[in-house]
């Protein structure tokens, strides 16, 4: 038993040793979680229908005349495209790496996907044309140098951030309808809302958070939340329509 339980020890120590050779490695093994829904109380309004008669190709991908997605309501009471995030209450000398693996926005039945989303400062955005028909993306960055990139065919192009922006919106010069936004963070502590209206916040050091939910039609909200090591806590939120 003893030859048995140094090995579990030796086995233990390398793997703390090879963690604490990654920035934030410690927090990342007690790190706590914070959970929860984002709910949605009463009817969803109308969202904005769009007249694609000009775009076949993206017109015939539709069984129904498509609306853009301003407000999703979930079958649960939940709503979807809430960005969540951390805003406040980590170290301000923390660093944590950038991840390598870009993030997608594609632009497909002349539709953005995702429509909200998060990115880290430094990561690579690819931005995808899979629709094969004339996309101009537009970002609208007041902390991030703005950029347009015409994309004729299908293709992809990358960019990336230098700063943090919550949150920095995008637009097509060649369909008015098309909206995105990201939120640019220093960190990878955020999460967006999908079709169960759920989000999740993973890795948290200890400490005392402010968390934001963001909308673009509902706007924001905040909570306070203090987690100690590998805890988990839930934290939820309530859009009321309009």
């Amino acid at each position: 038993m003893r030859k048995l339980g140094s090995v579990a020890a030796i086995g233990a120590g390398l793997l703390m040793w090879a963690l604490g050779s990654t920035p934030g490695a410690e927090a990342a093994l007690d790190g706590a979680t914070v959970t929860g829904k984002v709910k949605f109380v009463g009817k969803a309004p109308p969202n904005p229908a769009i007249d694609m008669s000009e775009e076949a190709k993206c017109a015939a991908k539709y069984t129904t005349p498509p609306r853009e997605p301003v407000v999703v309501a979930n079958a649960n009471g939940t709503l979807a495209n809430v960005l969540v995030y951390v805003k406040a209450g980590l170290p301000a000398d923390a660093k944590y790496p950038t991840p390598a693996t870009p993030v997608t926005i594609d632009q497909s039945a002349c539709l953005y996907h995702p429509r909200v989303f998060g990115i880290m400062v430094g990561q690579t955005l690819a931005i995808k044309n899979s629709d094969g028909i004339l996309h101009n993306i537009k970002a609208l960055g007041k902390k991030n140098r703005p950029f347009n990139i015409s994309q004729p065919i299908a293709m992809t192009t990358t960019r990336s951030f230098t700063t943090v922006e919550v949150m920095l919106p995008f637009e097509c010069n060649v369909h008015g309808w098309m909206h995105a936004w990201a939120a640019v963070l220093a960190h990878p502590f955020f999460s967006v809302t999908g079709t169960d209206g759920s989000f999740s916040i993973t890795g948290l050091p200890p400490g005392t958070y402010t968390i934001e939910a963001w909308h673009e039609k509902y706007g924001t909200q905040t909570a306070t939340v203090t987690v100690k090591a590998a805890e988990a806590k839930t934290a939820d939120f309530t859009y009321t329509a309009k």
